[in-house]
């Protein structure tokens, strides 16, 4: 079972019945959610987190195995980044450090076995892994959120590729063998230093939005097991509960992230992805109606209601990787549980599309899309992200043409935090041009202000001269470029006249005011044309929407 944990993001929910579930028959919410096979789509909301995780531990998801050259991973990325964004993905969670190691060259780690097949070995030719993934992503108008694992520093000892330069070998005193996986030991302060080192070379260097943890912190427990820090214990833990020690020294690591990560890049955020169980109502008034038998507070020593209240954390991502009615842990159970327990921080839902067909209720085909509708419903959650990249590819049960064709088939805007920045970028420069012959508009945008730094901008489309994007989804979503423009193909026959408005999102996902593009025009033709044979164009929108069409600049390549 400790084997399978290590190998998918939670994926002991896979056989969640043992050690991790008791098999106590759990009590019924007082008033449990509906969520009907029958009910319809929600409302689509205008802001809403859509990510996928890309796992790089054991080549999950990327890459697709280990020593690729460089060429072959570079196209695997790009088409995984293609294919999130078609099904409608605004942001993609990728694994970076999975073990002590690097998919960047790092002044503290080795370049990681996954990559290129042996720990320290560079790829070859050579490029540096992270910065191309963030930059492929941003072209894209997509949030990169680097991944990291804390605590796990050999994966499988004695089978996993270990650099002569590794941490294990230069700090072996750091570190405490766990059913067959070296750990840093949580409890040593000169562990927890270097962990925020690390990760402060990561936010200082790169341009990533977001700084990730997953739910590994003190591991999962392995029956008739205790994880071996009896030595720091003594040496620290000045005659607290070992438990609450536990939790102090994960605290620690979490304030002082926190307080780095802010330090060197204000708008970057720090999210975490727990454990779906906080604790159990049997032991904390305060816990949900489930009967797990590990939970994230007892158990993995995470306190994650503490930095929710205290704001050390951006977001959430409880792991809500169970279905629907099932007994310990039922998803109409936590969903409402994690809705009331966000404290004005972010919450998106961790949803197990990896889970299809895998028993009857995974083989519901309206079990994921229930899932969705579900949260939608719920005010305080904004978003989900999905384990993982990989299932995509094979669209399981149809979900992936669920999500691109209806749920995801408008661009949706990421939700901001005001708490990071509340300050509107201006509304964008438009320069129009006007091709009679061709019957085409051409609207060129720019930054209203040289200081405004923008993810992009959001085109609205309205059948009246007035716009108010409080109450509309945006058409379609342009990444920013010098000079980013689309085109507007006025097609005589159409039945509906429309107008148009932008408006400039900024890095932190603040709006601009809008600005009218052009109106009436009547509806458009759905052919995409560039402003220059060279030109590189992105058609940010999905599903069925046609016009307007986004123009870039000759300057942009791959």
């Amino acid at each position: 079972m400790n084997r399978l944990y290590r190998v998918l993001l939670a994926a002991s929910l896979l056989a969640i019945s043992a050690p991790l579930f008791s098999q106590v028959t759990p009590a019924a919410p007082a008033t449990p959610p509906l969520i009907s096979p029958a009910s319809g789509p929600t409302p689509a909301p205008k802001y809403e987190f859509r990510a996928a995780w890309v796992a790089s531990v054991e080549n999950i998801d990327w890459p697709s195995k280990k020593g690729l050259p460089t060429d072959s991973q570079k196209l695997e990325f790009i088409r995984l980044l293609d294919m999130q964004q078609r099904v409608g993905m605004n942001a993609l969670v990728v694994q970076i450090r999975p073990a002590a190691d690097a998919f960047y060259p790092s002044p503290y780690e080795p370049w990681s076995e996954w990559l290129t097949g042996v720990q320290g070995q560079a790829p070859s030719p050579y490029y540096d892994p992270l910065q191309f993934m963030i930059e492929e992503t941003h072209k894209r108008g997509m949030e990169f959120h680097a991944w990291c694992n804390p605590y796990r520093a050999v994966y499988a000892i004695g089978k996993s590729s270990i650099s002569p330069t590794h941490i294990t070998r230069l700090h072996p005193e750091w570190f405490l063998n766990y059913g067959g996986t070296l750990y840093f030991d949580p409890g040593n302060k000169d562990v927890q230093d270097y962990v925020v080192r690390v990760i402060r070379d990561v936010v200082r260097r790169y341009d990533v939005d977001a700084l990730h943890f997953d739910d590994y912190f003190y591991p999962y427990r392995i029956p008739g097991k205790e994880f071996p820090d009896d030595s720091s214990y003594a040496k620290y833990g000045s005659g607290m509960d070992r438990a609450d020690w536990r939790r102090s020294n994960v605290d620690s690591v979490i304030l002082h992230l926190s307080t780095m990560i802010k330090e060197e890049k204000k708008h970057c955020k720090f999210g975490i992805s727990p454990f779906c169980v906080w604790r159990n109502i049997s032991k904390d008034p305060e816990g949900s109606e489930t009967q797990a038998g590990q939970t994230n507070y007892d158990d993995l020593y995470a306190n994650i209601l503490l930095w929710l209240r205290r704001g050390w954390i951006d977001y959430v991502v409880p792991q809500l990787y169970l279905e629907i009615g099932y007994k310990h842990a039922d998803y109409s159970v936590l969903l409402p549980w994690w809705n009331d327990h966000s404290f004005g921080r972010q919450c998106y839902i961790g949803l197990a599309i990896y889970r299809a067909n895998s028993n009857a209720a995974w083989r519901d085909k309206t079990q994921l899309t229930r899932q969705l509708q579900a949260l939608r419903n719920s005010p305080n959650i904004q978003g989900a992200v999905y384990f993982s990249s990989k299932s995509f590819e094979k669209n399981p049960n149809g979900w992936c043409d669920s999500l691109q064709l209806n749920y995801y088939n408008y661009p949706a805007l990421i939700p901001p935090m005001p708490w990071i920045d509340s300050v509107r970028p201006h509304v964008p420069l438009v320069h129009n041009e006007y091709n009679k012959k061709e019957s085409v508009q051409t609207a060129w945008m720019s930054r209203g202000a040289d200081g405004d730094s923008l993810r992009g901008y959001a085109l609205y489309r309205s059948e009246t001269p007035q716009c108010n994007i409080d109450s509309m989804q945006a058409f379609q979503f342009i990444p920013y470029d010098p000079v980013a423009g689309f085109h507007i193909r006025e097609n005589s026959g159409g039945i509906k006249k429309y107008y148009y408005f932008a408006t400039a999102i900024s890095r932190t996902n603040m709006e601009s005011p809008p600005i009218a593009i052009q109106g009436p025009a009547s509806d458009s033709e759905a052919s995409i044309r560039s402003a220059g044979p060279d030109a590189r164009l992105s058609n940010q929108g999905s599903g069925t929407r046609t016009s307007p069409k986004a123009v870039m600049p000759p300057s942009r390549s791959n």
